[in-house]
């Protein structure tokens, strides 16, 4: 038998994905997060970053995250259901029910864990799961690992989901979809969609990462955009490292619905706390998201900048109202070569490529922060400018 070592079998993998324009560097940030970084020894100014609101390195969230460590430590030391819960975890629970008019919240230690460990607990065998085609990666392996029946619809088409809900038999009916696509800056239409999960006797979930802090008159995110309460819309789930600019994540809903997590989602119950100086430092941004309006407003005014220059350049952007702002090129190689001569500007943007989209759909996915100023933008449009011109979507 001729022995093949785990390199020799993993190899050629790579290799191929290499070859395809595909493959995945790590880069290494020497900076905090803000729209002027360090990465592998050079300066840029950052596009890429989901630091929306620019809370990752306010001074008061740094000094709640630095006073709570001083009191608490560092790790939380166990789950929560063991000896992890802290006074700081129950305070920050508390305040996001309050935020997002829900009876309860529950904290995750990340996004991905909450979205699975949701999923999972909520629906099984003989059930059915209904997710748009374009729904995050965390959603779609939530949906996978349940054992219910999985469908994917028609991105935003709600004539192919009524089709396809109209086929099943199942009791628990679950449809789930972005807030706001992570890829694409376009919002799913929760109003639509909420009618109709009601009128087919189904739920609704939501993943609202990049519509908290962003949408909404408060920051409430997509359920305050679509003036959605908890009837209309059960589960809602938001991660905490976007607009919040630290860590982790929360599903909130009724009182049921968090009791239910809390007994039967795996990814809650079987992983440590996060350390309670991040749930005291998120507490601080909760704050500053909703007393600091200016933030919002900004960030509204380079995403509506930055939209009617590239009209002007003649480049073509998707419908988005959200700080996600993807600049379609299409061809992998060529969405590299853009990358980098953006980089050789000093302009950090990352070339976003198949698995993570669609083949053929490589993107630059620029992204703002409230950090940024519009003289930066306007940095971004001539640089785009000259590189791309009228051949922007060719």
């Amino acid at each position: 038998m001729n022995h093949k070592s785990i390199d020799n079998i993993l190899s050629p993998a790579l290799i191929e994905r290499r070859s395809a324009n595909l493959y995945r560097s790590r880069r290494t940030s020497e900076s905090p997060q803000a729209a002027q970084v360090i990465v592998d020894g050079k300066k840029y100014t950052s596009f890429c970053s989901n630091d929306y609101l620019g809370l990752a390195n306010h001074p008061e969230v740094i000094s709640a995250f630095q006073n709570a460590a001083n009191y608490f430590g560092v790790g939380s030391g166990a789950s929560h259901l063991v000896a992890g819960h802290s006074s700081e975890h129950h305070a920050l629970e508390e305040e996001l029910a309050e935020f997002t008019g829900r009876d309860r919240a529950l904290l995750f230690s990340t996004g991905y864990m909450a979205n699975i460990g949701a999923i999972t607990a909520l629906v099984g065998q003989g059930d059915a799961i209904f997710e748009d085609r374009l729904n995050h990666a965390s959603l779609l392996d939530g949906g996978l690992l349940s054992g219910a029946r999985f469908q994917r619809f028609l991105h935003n088409d709600l004539k192919n989901l009524q089709n396809r809900l109209d086929k099943t038999e199942a009791e628990r009916k679950l449809i789930v979809v972005d807030g706001v696509f992570s890829m694409d800056g376009d919002c799913a239409p929760l109003d639509e969609l909420a009618v109709l999960a009601q009128k087919n006797n189904a739920w609704l979930m939501v993943d609202d990462a990049h519509g908290f802090g962003c949408l909404g008159s408060s920051g409430g995110g997509s359920a305050e955009y679509f003036k959605l309460t908890q009837e209309s819309l059960p589960i809602l789930m938001g991660t905490l490292g976007k607009s919040f600019g630290t860590f982790g994540a929360f599903i909130a809903g009724s009182e049921t619905l968090i009791e239910t997590l809390i007994q039967f989602s795996r990814s809650y119950i079987y992983t440590t706390a996060m350390p309670p100086a991040i749930a005291a430092a998120t507490r601080k941004s909760l704050q500053l998201l909703q007393s600091e309006n200016w933030r919002r407003d900004h960030l509204n005014l380079l995403i509506s900048h930055f939209r009617a220059g590239t009209k002007q350049l003649g480049i073509q952007l998707s419908n988005s109202v959200s700080p996600i702002q993807p600049i379609m090129i299409g061809d992998e190689a060529r969405t590299l070569a853009v990358a980098e001569q953006l980089a050789q500007r000093g302009l950090l943007i990352i070339a976003i490529r198949p698995p993570t989209v669609p083949v053929g759909s490589s993107r630059l996915r620029v992204t703002f922060s409230a950090e940024h100023s519009i003289a930066q933008v306007d940095q971004l449009l001539n640089a785009l400018g000259d590189i791309l011109g009228d051949a922007a979507h060719a």
